[in-house]
């Protein structure tokens, strides 16, 4: 539960940052009649981030064991792929996504003749980034997990994220949203590690990967996965109580590129020309 609940309260406060910030300069520009536009770019992402995750699982549920685990190996394999890329790609944006946001909504009013679409369009793009990082990564999330833990994780997660997202832009509630998105993005590359093992030992199980396949150490006498810790340790971390080297090396293998990668001081944003021509 803890895990889709900690990634769908991280993807939702991202989210609801880019809203507040779009919502909060159009109301200080004078242009709040064009929330309405902003409503329904959100509320068309979230339709899309549900479509594609609905779809997705329908289908796969037909597969028949091979398939399922080839489509839960590759499931994966996309996700840390995203996981990896929102990790980075916000430590490197943190600090000038404000800017950003407000150039793209004064080119959508004024550098469009078709305004209403052109901000539509501009916010269906930034919210539907989030949903679909969130569909792949709960995908295989729930693909590894049982029961209902996982789904009512990422729905308290997402119920949370809505809650803080508003009390933020009210300015009722002040939060640290560096050491916020450091700290989750630091717990969410040790997760995605474990859904790479997870991956490999999918596409194994589905006969595309049969290199290194020794086993190195069996604990399963001692911390089995279907034990109450060991389940919780493989939902959260992707424990194996078998591991072979093809999975425990692309744990560690890709556990300690990224942790140098995100420990690394951070790029200086680009700054931005002084000259901005006027409509």
């Amino acid at each position: 539960m803890l895990v889709p609940f900690l990634i769908m309260l991280r993807e939702g406060i991202e989210a609801a940052l880019i809203v507040g910030i779009i919502a909060s300069y159009l109301k200080q520009t004078g242009r709040g009649q064009w929330m309405p536009a902003v409503w329904i770019g959100v509320f068309l992402a979230a339709a899309l981030a549900l479509l594609v995750g609905g779809g997705l699982e329908l289908v796969s549920a037909e597969f028949p064991q091979k398939q399922q685990e080839l489509f839960e190996g590759v499931v994966g394999l996309v996700a840390v792929g995203i996981l990896s890329s929102m990790v980075f790609w916000m430590r490197k944006v943190a600090r000038s996504i404000k800017h950003s946001l407000h150039v793209s909504l004064d080119h959508a009013l004024t550098g469009s003749r078709n305004q209403v679409f052109a901000l539509i369009a501009m916010v269906f793009f930034a919210v539907a980034r989030e949903g679909l990082e969130t569909v792949f990564f709960l995908l295989a999330v729930f693909q590894q997990s049982e029961g209902p833990a996982a789904p009512i994780g990422a729905l308290l997660g997402l119920v949370l994220a809505i809650v803080i997202g508003f009390l933020i832009y009210t300015g009722s509630m002040r939060l640290n949203l560096s050491a916020f998105f450091r700290w989750t993005g630091l717990f969410i590359l040790v997760v995605a590690a474990g859904i790479l093992a997870n991956s490999v030992q999918a596409l194994h199980e589905a006969g595309l990967w049969n290199h290194l396949q020794t086993v190195l150490f069996d604990v399963s006498a001692t911390l089995p996965m279907d034990g109450p810790l060991g389940s919780v340790l493989a939902g959260m971390f992707g424990y194996q109580d078998a591991p072979t080297v093809s999975t425990l090396g692309a744990y560690l293998i890709y556990l300690v590129v990224a942790l140098v990668m995100f420990f690394l001081p951070a790029p200086a944003p680009v700054k931005q020309s002084s000259s901005v021509s006027s409509q």
